[in-house]
């Protein structure tokens, strides 16, 4: 089962939904607003595909944030500002049995129709 980690509102991620059962994959779709994130489950993401991948610096919430939240970007300030704010999370993430896959572009396609 293909778990895909992102928000509700978010169109990539019913996109994404939509073509994996299409392809006649079994998903699970888990809301990070709703549903909240865990700081294990993000710490394991960062692990995989590394918080420069994770943190979305091109959506609304990130340009809405104060200039001293955007300055000096660690790995540490990262993930405290995706936990807070969950809509910093690069979108979809999915997890396929402990696999880890950022984005929805023909790179992770070919990658979940295995």
């Amino acid at each position: 089962m293909i778990v895909v980690h992102g928000l509700k509102n978010c169109d990539t991620c019913r996109k994404a939904v939509k073509w994996l059962k299409i392809e006649g994959k079994e998903t699970r779709f888990h809301d990070l607003r709703a549903h909240g994130l865990n700081g294990d489950v993000l710490d394991k993401w960062i692990a995989v595909a590394g918080w420069k991948t994770l943190l979305n610096r091109r959506g609304t919430t990130w340009r809405k944030l104060p200039s001293s939240d955007q300055g000096q970007i660690d790995s540490k300030k990262a993930r405290e500002l995706m936990l807070t704010h969950p809509a910093l999370i690069k979108r979809p993430v999915f997890d396929i049995d402990g696999e880890i896959l950022v984005g929805f572009k023909d790179e992770q396609k070919v990658l979940l129709k295995r």
